[in-house]
């Protein structure tokens, strides 16, 4: 290889898309070499790319568009194109120089050989941060400056409405507008941008008097590396650190109280009652099988890998069964429970539900915990064998932990001494690094974490 000539990392779009885009719809390569020095006779520029602008119109063009368009189809096996900055490292054009900055559509690579320099957009001011060039600097600003000044031709004292206003556009128009001394209210997705979610801190300032500097609570928190939190009576501090801290985003924490409270408050078990857990892997089900064992009844759990069947039963569960398996859900129960189901702990709901209710004792109880065979459905399932509740006396209870928090020393106190004698064991499958907690999510969802599935953002 020349010794100006480098591989060049490349994202490169697979092929046209249905739905939301994927990652696996691109793919990294480093098969191309590209020279650091343009051929001599060139006008053309050759740029180090420093930041990549993630836009939403580039789904658009991850689609085959049919009929006339501004747009034009990314092409499969090519180079993802967008708006980014870049430093200019050789240049044949006249106006710009080797070590200028420019903005405009550049590929999601390292380098990028521009033909048509023409295009780009030479950046002059280098006093504020280069990133504000794929924002407010550059196609998002423009297109909220000319849609809202040129477009809308406001006026001082008027009312305005701006759609998906926290993005890259419409959280300018806002601003622009109330510039103009206008009334402006926006819409968004979420109440916070910033993923919300169960974690486990440490308080580095307070203002509360119940929580000082250095104390460890655990709560509702962003998945950011620091939150202000301003509503702290919310939080939970630990004063019991002798167990690992990650244990108050499962055993400890909401999981934990959900299995606590849902096993012995909802469903008041009594010894040798035969009970039943689907997803009883999880966070939650895990801990309902061990609580049920310790209470001396007979449990079994349902999971959807054979890894995770073979896990339940080194937890100390009597069976497990892979329901993925199973064609006759109502057979499969039958199996288990011959003399049929006093406890179901509900995690899954639909065609698993159904066959429940045609095994159930009289006098059971059921607890729903959840239905996550149902959050993904446009229609959901309908239950038909609900006649066995009256038939059989069943009582079907719907809970929220949050009702339960009062019960939360309660719960610690008869928790922490099992776990500490090593009677309940629980399994976490841990992510390294903020940076990877979207993948960890998206394992969540499609069943692939075993256990309870946490991201580690840094360590004590």
């Amino acid at each position: 290889m020349a010794e100006e000539e480098v591989k060049n990392k490349q994202v490169i779009f697979r092929d046209y898309i249905t739905g939301l885009p994927k990652e696996s719809d691109m793919h990294m390569t480093t098969d191309k070499i590209i020279s650091l020095k343009l051929p001599k006779g060139s006008n053309g520029v050759l740029l180090k790319n420093l930041y990549l602008s993630c836009d939403p119109y580039m789904q658009i063009l991850m689609k085959t568009i049919e009929g006339p368009s501004v747009f034009t189809s990314y092409t499969p096996g090519s180079v993802i194109m967008g708006h980014g900055v870049a430093k200019v490292i050789d240049s044949g054009h006249p106006n710009i120089k080797k070590g200028d900055f420019v903005w405009g559509t550049i590929g999601w690579e390292e380098y990028s050989l521009i033909t048509t320099p023409e295009a780009l957009f030479k950046i002059d001011h280098t006093d504020v941060p280069l990133s504000y060039y794929t924002g407010i600097l550059g196609t998002p600003g423009l297109t909220a400056y000319v849609g809202f000044h040129e477009v809308c031709t406001p006026k001082k004292g008027e009312y305005v409405f701006v759609s998906a206003a926290s993005g890259a556009v419409g959280q300018l128009v806002g601003q622009f507008a109330k510039l103009m001394g206008c009334y402006v209210v926006g819409s968004a997705g979420t109440q916070e941008k910033v993923i919300m979610g169960n974690g486990v801190a440490k308080v580095i300032d307070s203002g509360h008097p119940n929580i000082k500097k250095g104390d460890f609570v655990w709560g509702t928190i962003g998945w950011e590396e620091y939150s202000l939190i301003t509503t702290p009576e919310a939080l939970f501090k630990i004063d019991h650190t002798d167990v690992p801290l990650s244990y108050y985003t499962g055993i400890l924490g909401t999981p934990g109280l959900t299995a606590y409270v849902g096993f012995h408050e909802v469903c008041t078990p009594k010894k040798g009652e035969y009970v039943f857990v689907s997803a009883a892997s999880g966070a939650v089900g895990q801990l309902v099988g061990q609580f049920a064992k310790l209470m001396g009844c007979y449990v079994v759990g349902s999971a959807g890998t054979q890894e995770k069947v073979d896990l339940l039963k080194k937890l100390g569960f009597d069976e497990a069964f892979n329901y993925k398996e199973e064609h006759d859900l109502d057979a499969a129960l039958k199996r288990y429970f011959p003399q049929g189901i006093d406890i179901y702990f509900e995690n899954v709901g639909g065609k698993m539900l159904d066959a429940v209710l045609l095994n159930m004792r009289n006098y059971g109880r059921i607890a729903i915990c959840g239905m996550v065979s149902q959050y993904n459905l446009e229609e959901p399932e309908g239950v038909k064998n609900l006649m066995q509740l009256l038939y059989k006396r069943v009582r079907m209870e719907g809970f929220v932990v949050f009702d339960y928090h009062p019960h939360y020393s309660k719960f610690l106190a008869s928790v922490l001494p099992y776990i500490r004698e090593g009677k309940i064991t629980y399994v976490e499958d841990i992510v390294e690094g903020l940076e990877n907690g979207p993948s960890a999510l998206v394992r969540l969802f499609r069943g692939r974490n075993v256990g309870k599935q946490l991201v580690v953002v840094a360590h004590e």
